[in-house]
């Protein structure tokens, strides 16, 4: 490749699970919204606190899809062009789950 061609298109490791995870994605965001209109009803504290634990597990859920993805592809990859871009994509996967781990 020379300093013209053009780079090579970058797939996140997710594209071909992209359907699935939009759809879990929508599916939490009316969970949201049924407990924005709880609160609004002023309904029971717990049935709300039950709901958002819900919630929070189903974006756990959706987090440990696109790390397995991410390590998958995109650190496999990566490993495959070079120890230095392997290093890169190990000290992302690292910041990635420690901010998992503190949320």
């Amino acid at each position: 490749m020379t300093a013209t061609d053009p780079a090579p298109p970058v797939h996140p490791g997710y594209s071909d699970t992209k359907e699935a995870h939009l759809k879990r994605l929508r599916r939490i965001e009316g969970q949201v919204r049924g407990i924005a209109r709880m609160v609004d009803e002023e309904a029971y504290c717990i049935d709300v606190l039950t709901q958002v634990s819900a919630v929070t597990r189903a974006l756990q859920a959706v987090s440990l899809g696109l790390l397995e993805e991410h390590v998958a592809h995109c650190v496999v990859d990566a490993a495959r062009e070079s120890d230095e871009a392997a290093a890169v994509k190990v000290d992302e996967v690292v910041a990635a789950v420690t901010r998992l781990v503190r949320s």
